[in-house]
């Protein structure tokens, strides 16, 4: 039982606060509440490993440069961005935040962090904890669930990359999350495009224990857990 692993950031306040140490110290703006337990007060700061395996996770969202060595990621809500900013700077990495282009209402976050820019293979990730930072992220950049509230929930993956999906869904089935079959929703709108959706039956499970460090995603979770 993975339930005491601890994920719930203060989004909120990482956002709207300066990072001045990577100190992993209790009421760093970068300090982490146990998500399980209503009555858990202890927080503590992310590990070096929790978020370079998030950003691994993430990075299925991301591109490389074509003229210098960096890597962009894009997002069209600037708060994730800024976030994601503030996790680097926690662990020695610089980053900048720009919008692309005067018409486009999309921003992109660079940075030339070497960690992110080496390829991390799933299959060499053994850790639960790892495995569980990896997925986070990889949800945030890649999963979807409704905005609307009144609409019917779904927890959704998906990634052109047929393998690592099939990583993700068994490192889940191993957390005793369940996942549907890996599909393609239409071969002739993209015949590389997979999905897999959570079981109903697991959103609780899912958003526990993995939950998402996506402030819109991370708000919208907290409004469907039932504690």
């Amino acid at each position: 039982m993975y339930y005491s692993f601890v994920h719930n950031i203060d989004i909120m306040r990482i956002v709207s606060e300066n990072v001045t140490s990577a100190a992993n110290q209790q009421g760093s703006p970068l300090s982490v509440s146990n998500g399980y337990d209503p009555s858990e007060t202890t927080r503590r700061a992310p590990s070096v490993s929790e978020v370079q395996h998030y950003f691994w996770g993430v990075k299925h969202d991301g591109t490389k440069a074509k003229l210098h060595n960096s890597i962009r990621i894009a997002q069209k809500e600037r708060e994730w961005l800024t976030f994601l900013q503030k996790l680097l700077k926690h662990i020695g990495h610089n980053s900048w935040i720009y919008k692309e282009g005067k018409e486009r209402s999309v921003y992109i976050l660079e940075t030339y962090a070497e960690f992110i820019r080496q390829d991390r293979n799933p299959t060499d990730i053994i850790s639960k904890s790892d495995q569980i930072a990896y997925i986070r992220g990889f949800f945030d950049a890649e999963g979807g669930i409704p905005q609307k509230g009144q609409a019917r929930f779904y927890i959704q993956l998906v990634q052109k990359d047929y393998k690592k999906l099939q990583i993700i869904k068994d490192w889940l089935t191993a957390l005793e999350i369940g996942v549907g079959k890996i599909h393609n929703p239409s071969a002739r709108v993209d015949p590389h495009y997979w999905r897999m959706f959570v079981r109903t039956h697991s959103h609780q499970r899912f958003m526990s224990i993995i939950g998402s460090w996506h402030p819109r995603k991370q708000a919208i979770f907290e409004s469907r857990m039932v504690i």
